[in-house]
């Protein structure tokens, strides 16, 4: 022989014949087993090779390989340091650089085959050895199958029959429905595609288990993944044949009996072209059932899981097209294929303990608590995850919200009335208007944990943003017309709960008999002025928390300062002139590219060129990093725009009290950045403002309050220059925290100064010897002689270092 087969470790001999051909030029297993040979005297000697056999020979090159020659095996193996047929994950890595490189970028060298990739003369050479007689082919399984039995199963190659999945014409029409179909997730669409590319043949029929009789060979059976791909037309006359009984048993409505129901008629049901069969059911009665066919067929939507979509599902496309090719009305709609169930993200088992049942899970969490919990698993392909502390976690939220509406049924007279027309109250009445678009949408895609999050998670946070937002209070129209949209929205999860909620809000019916809540007017540019507010007041927390903790210094041990009692925020109308000349830039380019921008060396280059920006490179470049970002993942080409689309400076100061109060202050103060000083103008730009913490000096005063049991009797405040009575007031409350109601407080002077602090209040007459200061009483100061003043109805008088406050 001018070659040699040498035996290799890597070879199965229970698959097949249990010989393979040796390509030691291409193979790493092969050639470590060549190798092993050539050096080792006693492995020869074990299998009985001679010299004569193996030590002559060397690899032959068969094929050429980009990046690794013509001998690709040897090459790997050297770099890689192989010694030894044992080296199996080096030989595994091998293969893994060699194999598919091999096979998709290879050259025949070859005759007869030279110059022709290895993956185009693939089938070629099969069929020449199989026409030669050199091969036969032969199937087994793809992997190790065991029976119930123990025993390992091999392939049987019997007579059967098939549906030729591969029919060009037949494949062609698939592919048209697939073009039409809703799939709602990509993945399951590609799953589609792959599968209708690959899928050839297949057996539709067996001999044992359950199943329908092959119609023209009765000796066959259906088999299951063949079967019911069209059973859900049967679906839509069902009732009117078996009278609803699900076993078949029960009586036809129309008096139509089995044995009537004929092929001839099953095709004047099924198919318009059909005419009337020969049949002694009455005429009416057919035509009543192929109108219930009509009205209800196509399939609206399939839903099944991931696993079924190379087989069952893609045959289920085969089959509609194949009974109705030219009537695309009746060919599937939607398919939504979904994952399995994980617990915990840990599939289910009961020998590990992580098993739950339906009956379980609702013992443990309540029905409605497990819906929820099943809704929030997952929505995609991938498996859906049962978390169980999410499930409690989320009957907690729906116990709280249940306790929320029975709150606010119980304190409604207490709730604003009037016109529902403030700047937080027209931001929820939109960001709920939002919601029910959003949720909708998802619904109607089968969304459901996106459906929960915008129907009841982010509808949640919008009630708790306005609660907190309302200084003037929650709007009583609002509040129950919030109450009454999230009972709908969560009803198709949560519909014991809501129908609770429902009966709680007074309505007669029940929530199955209401209508879907309609949307009103959505303001996109105020819910984002809103948004704005928010991050505007978690960025001023923000800066209030560094000014109070200033950097460490190691020379000096410093004091924290002591915490600011005013603010100033600049607002900006418009960028800096270097940033103006950025953005301008960038958005010529977003214009002109249709949405896309041109790589980071050619802005800089530009950017270079524009005077202005000489002494700003160092800037303009993370600038321009920065609105990048912006522009892929948060706010869209908006952060191209030169100004804002909302009166940032109005928006602050309608929430003036809300920012003032969160941030614990005194007062904040809303300029222009132009009013300020160069730094401040460079640093503040639209939607992001830049803010300056101080405290204001001020006198300390004692506030006492002399009413019989009060738990406090005494506190002490600052009043500073300026004040007014309401801001005084206001001061104490944040002190006191027993002060709900700052309108029933009354702040009081002594007449005497001097002596009044000094006399024994008289029970019941706690306002003898006092004048009342009214809300706009302005106080002044004296730094100096550490006192105060306070100018009321034109008069100016001393108040000593005392006043008194009356909660009534």
């Amino acid at each position: 022989y001018n070659t040699i087969k040498e035996r290799g470790k890597a070879k199965k001999h229970n698959m097949s014949t249990g010989v393979v051909t040796s390509v030691p030029s291409d193979a790493p297993d092969d050639i470590a087993a060549l190798r092993d040979i050539k050096k080792k005297q006693a492995l020869r000697e074990k299998y009985g090779i001679e010299d004569k056999m193996v030590l002559p020979f060397e690899p032959v090159p068969i094929i050429e390989i980009p990046g690794y020659g013509n001998l690709s095996a040897p090459l790997v193996c050297d770099e890689l340091k192989i010694q030894s047929q044992n080296d199996k994950e080096k030989l595994a890595e091998a293969k893994e650089k060699v194999y598919l490189k091999g096979f998709y970028e290879g050259i025949m060298l070859v005759d007869g085959y030279k110059g022709q990739k290895v993956q185009d003369v693939k089938k070629p050479i099969q069929k020449m050895m199989v026409d030669r007689g050199d091969a036969m082919i032969y199937m087994e399984p793809e992997k190790q199958v065991m029976s119930r039995s123990a025993d390992e199963c091999v392939v049987a190659l019997c007579d059967q029959w098939y549906l030729d999945y591969g029919d060009a014409e037949w494949k062609q029409q698939a592919n048209e429905v697939l073009k039409s179909l809703e799939t709602f997730c990509e993945e399951t669409r590609r799953n589609f595609e792959a599968t209708l590319a690959w899928l050839q043949e297949h057996a539709c029929s067996r001999t044992y288990g359950l199943g329908t009789r092959l119609p023209w060979d009765e000796q066959w059976l259906i088999e299951s993944l063949s079967d019911s791909t069209i059973y859900m037309a049967y679906y839509t006359v069902a009732h009117l044949l078996q009278g609803g009984v699900l076993n078949g048993q029960g009586a036809s409505p129309l008096g139509i009996k089995p044995e009537q129901m004929t092929k001839e008629v099953w095709d004047f049901i099924f198919f318009k072209t059909s005419p009337f069969p020969k049949t002694d059911i009455p005429k009416e009665r057919l035509q009543r059932l192929r109108r219930e066919f009509e009205y209800w067929y196509p399939v609206d939507v399939r839903v099944s899981g991931k696993d079924l979509v190379p087989n069952h599902l893609s045959y289920y496309l085969y089959n509609h097209v194949a009974l109705w090719p030219k009537d695309n009305g009746k060919w599937p709609q939607a398919v939504r294929a979904n994952g399995h169930l994980l617990l915990n993200s840990e599939k289910m088992s009961k020998s590990t303990g992580n098993f739950l049942t339906l009956c379980q899970a609702i013992d443990k969490f309540s029905a409605d608590g497990m819906r929820l919990a099943l809704a929030d698993a997952g929505d995609t392909v991938e498996d859906a995850n049962f978390v169980e502390t999410m499930a409690d976690a989320g009957i907690l939220r729906l116990y709280t919200w249940v306790e929320w509406v029975k709150e606010m049924i119980a304190n409604q007279n207490n709730l604003r009335t009037g016109p529902a027309d403030t700047f937080n109250d027209r931001v929820f009445a939109s960001e709920m208007n939002a919601g029910i678009l959003k949720t909708e949408q998802h619904y109607d895609r089968m969304m459901y944990k996106e459906a929960l999050k915008s129907g009841f998670f982010e509808f949640q946070a919008a009630k708790d943003k306005y609660r907190e937002l309302a200084i003037e209070g929650m709007h009583r129209d609002l509040v129950f017309q919030f109450i009454e949209r999230q009972t709908l929205l969560l009803a198709p999860i949560c519909p014991h709960l809501c129908e609770y909620t429902w009966g709680l809000l007074g309505k007669t019916s029940s929530l199955m008999k209401a209508s879907w809540p309609v949307a009103g007017p959505v303001d996109e540019i105020l819910i984002r002025s809103s948004q704005y507010l928010m991050e505007t007041a978690h960025d001023l927390r923000l800066r209030l928390k560094a000014y109070m903790q200033p950097p460490k210094n190691k020379k000096v041990e410093s004091k924290p300062p002591a915490k600011p009692s005013h603010c100033t925020i600049y607002v900006a109308k418009s960028y800096p002139p270097w940033q103006h000349s950025a953005l301008s830039l960038l958005g010529k380019h977003y214009k002109s590219n249709n949405g896309a921008l041109p790589d980071n060396k050619v802005i800089a280059s530009e950017l270079g060129a524009l005077p202005e920006l000489k002494k700003y490179m160092k800037r303009a470049m993370p600038f321009v990093a920065m609105i990048k970002v912006n522009l892929e993942t948060k706010n869209g080409p908006r952060v191209l725009d030169l100004e804002l689309e909302f009166d940032e400076r109005a928006v602050v100061m309608e929430n003036l009290v809300y920012l003032t109060n969160s941030l614990e202050l005194e007062k904040i103060d809303v300029l222009f950045a132009s009013e300020a000083d160069e730094k401040v103008k460079e640093d503040c730009c639209p939607g992001k403002p830049f803010s300056v913490f101080r405290s204001e000096p001020g006198v300390c005063v004692t506030l006492v309050n002399p009413q019989p049991f009060n738990g406090q009797f005494s506190t002490k405040v600052d009043i500073r220059q300026g004040d007014s009575g309401d801001s005084i007031i206001r001061r104490l409350a944040k002190v006191n925290r027993l002060i709900k109601d700052l309108s029933r407080v009354k702040l009081m002077r002594y007449e005497d100064p001097v002596l009044g602090p000094r006399r024994v209040p008289v029970l019941g007459h706690e306002e003898q010897g006092k004048l009342p200061i009214s809300n706009k009483s302005v106080f002044n100061i004296n730094l100096e002689e550490k006192r105060v003043t306070v100018a009321d109805n034109g008069l100016t008088v001393d108040i000593g270092d005392s006043l008194v406050y009356l909660i009534h």
